[in-house]
């Protein structure tokens, strides 16, 4: 599933290709993915300047003067900027064409994802109202972490991957953030001293910027808006190394099962 590194990769891709363009023509080749995409949305859209492109946690939107279009990219989705007169492939479920000729094309293999047109302040969407602070800004720090988890028992890798406490924390990228601050991944949320949350909030915003450089993490299918795979994968210290040697002590990587998601950790450094 394409995570927030992934998402901010094709964000930053694509916006030089759409802000200041117009939208000639939207059209659809499927009218439902994971919900039904609005069967008005040429209407909508057609005719309208991209002014922004922005990300909130892993939706990507694109801010017109009237309205918003919510494009979320699912289990397995991208968007490809293209010449429009390039076909179609199996999957590729919507283009947007603008008026110097480009496209921007949504693939979705699994049809998980959405295309949404929202108006008024889409933050106040019920899929937006109630997220977390996002990782990469001044909202996220130790004292809010340590806020949040104060009494709770649930395991702090879980806890932090809750986009209700923080946005855009992938179980990939729980594991290294927990690696490089040092901290177990079983531990309680409720469990961890200040310090330690501090540790951690600039851990998270470590891992996921080298990951925004790296072009994301390729572990199946993710790509960028050009096909390009993320590298971000040859940097992992922790995930999906069971039983090779911890790269700081060389203790054999530990693999565990927490929340039903596979998670990595080094039981000497991590505690």
């Amino acid at each position: 599933m394409p995570e927030l590194p992934e998402v901010e990769t094709i964000r930053r891709g694509i916006e030089p290709f759409i802000v200041n363009n117009r939208v000639c023509r939207v059209l659809l080749r499927t009218p439902k993915l994971r919900w039904p995409v609005p069967a008005d949305l040429d209407r909508r859209l057609g005719g309208q300047v991209v002014q922004r492109v922005e990300r909130r946690a892993k939706y990507l939107l694109l801010r017109t003067a009237v309205g918003t279009l919510l494009i979320h990219l699912g289990m397995s989705g991208y968007l490809r900027t293209l010449q429009g007169d390039q076909p179609p492939g199996k999957h590729d479920h919507a283009d947007i064409l603008f008026d110097d000729g480009f496209c921007l094309r949504l693939n979705d293999a699994r049809r998980f994802g959405a295309l949404l047109w929202l108006e008024g302040d889409p933050q106040r969407h019920p899929l937006l109202a109630g997220l977390g602070p996002e990782p990469l800004s001044a909202e996220l720090s130790g004292e809010v972490l340590f806020k949040k988890g104060r009494g709770r028992r649930l395991a702090v890798k879980s806890f932090i991957m809750d986009s209700r406490i923080v946005v855009g924390v992938g179980n990939i990228y729980a594991s290294e953030a927990l690696f490089v601050a040092g901290i177990d991944p079983s531990r309680a949320a409720g469990r961890i001293s200040r310090q330690r949350y501090r540790r951690l909030a600039a851990a998270i915003r470590e891992v996921l910027q080298r990951a925004i450089a790296a072009g994301g993490t390729t572990l199946r299918d993710f790509s960028d808006q050009q096909g390009r795979p993320g590298y971000f994968a040859q940097q992992l210290q922790v995930y999906g190394r069971a039983g090779e040697a911890c790269t700081v002590c060389g203790q054999p990587i530990v693999k565990i099962i927490l929340g039903q998601r596979a998670s990595y950790f080094c039981s000497r450094c991590q505690n």
